[in-house]
């Protein structure tokens, strides 16, 4: 498709846009009584209009039923969970029992790492990207800590070539190939937050189970922007929030992801509580722990059930839409903001360096921009004048351009917005 920056062009792509209707179910911050261009789904993305009725109807059902609730509510409380099964199944490339949610992220991936991380003997060590995610950074050191290693020794951190701005896949399989039979356990972010880039997780995968690790994915910026395969690629474990990209409001619930062959298994190392027992006979009140069948073995408390509510009124419009859609025109609105960039790049003689791939295949909703010349002032110009973006040391801004809710007609204003900050502070 041959581009144009112009206000005509963006709204002719608009007009042809399947999945604008879906902007008017989402609730927009306004500055100066005007919604905002919002670019911050990568961080916390808008309140679908429908959470609210999912939040009051368990709010209605607690103040009629009291406990009564867990069983004679609508949607009853104690198996509330059990409806992301299926949903997330489809997003993340999974059987509808490899899938569950329960608790909030970094708590999802050290439960997780209390099953995969088993170092033993020689093997011991862990590969990750270099400057992960910093929550990341502090789960795998702690974790190589409880088992009595050394992070220096036991981290090893993959860094990007010299002068370039993302990883090299060959680069990753070296190191894996290189750590050999040392490699417990390959746990990377899946879309790296800071540039945006989709790591190629089926060969990563491959390769490090061909040297015998676990392979855990981080996907807090992945699910519900990149296509998954998790279960085809055989991914041991994943988990994911479900705030950014997936709407269910701040500091929500996290999901997770356990292939099926460490399913339905009473040998199989976890911490345990009585929401993971099965379910027919977690009433029972037995001392013995029997394990569902599924991945709510991992489960240790009951749903926090108001926390979901929102999360499920969320998926119900992913259910609507499908996951090949939204990849369809997270591409097409990904390119056109690169290409509104590179334009407004031209007009103001300016240097924007996209560190981002260009590579669609290798990036997801987000495109990280090194503002050369520029500081903290342009973006605050930016948030002034309604463009909700994200601003990371030492001089890049994160634009997360989201299918559900964003607009061409906002890659084009948000260009002419850049370019009057640029121009106005060469004055």
């Amino acid at each position: 498709m041959q581009f144009q920056n112009t206000l005509a062009f963006a709204r002719e792509l608009d007009q042809q846009d399947e999945l604008k209707k879906y902007r008017s179910e989402f609730h927009f911050p306004k500055v100066n009584n005007k919604d905002v261009i919002y670019f911050t789904g990568n961080s916390l993305g808008l309140q679908p209009k429908r959470a609210q009725k999912y939040v009051d109807d368990i709010m209605k059902d607690w103040k009629d039923l009291a406990v009564e609730g867990h069983f004679y509510a609508e949607k009853p409380w104690w198996d509330y969970h059990e409806r992301f099964a299926k949903p997330l199944s489809k997003i993340v490339g999974a059987k509808p029992e490899e899938v569950t949610v329960m608790n909030t992220l970094t708590v999802n991936l050290h439960f997780l790492m209390v099953s995969f991380y088993r170092p033993e003997g020689n093997r011991f060590k862990i590969i990750c990207e270099e400057k992960a995610f910093p929550s990341d950074q502090y789960m795998l050191a702690s974790q190589v800590k409880f088992h009595g290693y050394d992070p220096k020794e036991a981290l090893v951190e993959i860094k990007k070539r010299e002068g370039e701005s993302f990883w090299r896949t060959e680069d990753i399989l070296k190191i894996i190939e290189e750590t050999g039979d040392e490699l417990a356990l390959v746990m990377m972010g899946g879309v790296n937050y800071y540039n945006g880039q989709v790591f190629d997780m089926e060969t990563i995968t491959k390769a490090a189970k061909k040297q015998g690790a676990h392979v855990g994915w981080d996907l807090a910026h992945g699910a519900g922007n990149a296509e998954l395969k998790l279960h085809d690629w055989g991914v041991d474990f994943a988990a994911w929030c479900s705030y950014k990209y997936m709407n269910s409001g701040p500091g929500n619930v996290s999901g997770i992801f356990v292939h099926e062959q460490y399913l339905n298994r009473n040998d199989f190392p976890r911490f345990e509580g009585w929401w993971g027992h099965h379910k027919e006979r977690r009433f029972l009140m037995e001392p013995e722990f029997v394990p569902q069948p599924n991945a709510e073995a991992w489960h240790v408390s009951n749903a926090a059930v108001i926390a979901m509510a929102p999360y499920l009124a969320s998926l119900e419009i992913f259910e609507e839409v499908g996951m090949e859609k939204l990849i369809q025109k997270r591409n097409l609105i990904t390119s056109y903001l690169e290409f509104v960039l590179h334009e407004i790049d031209k007009e103001v003689d300016s240097t924007f360096e996209i560190i981002t791939p260009s590579n669609p295949k290798e990036r997801a909703s987000q495109l990280s921009v090194l503002l050369h010349g520029e500081g903290r002032a342009l973006f605050d110009y930016l948030m002034e004048s309604g463009v909700i973006t994200d601003w990371r040391e030492p001089n890049v801004i994160r634009l997360a351009p989201v299918p559900l809710y964003t607009s061409y007609e906002d890659m084009y204003h948000f260009g002419q917005i850049l370019k009057k900050g640029i121009l106005n502070k060469k004055k």
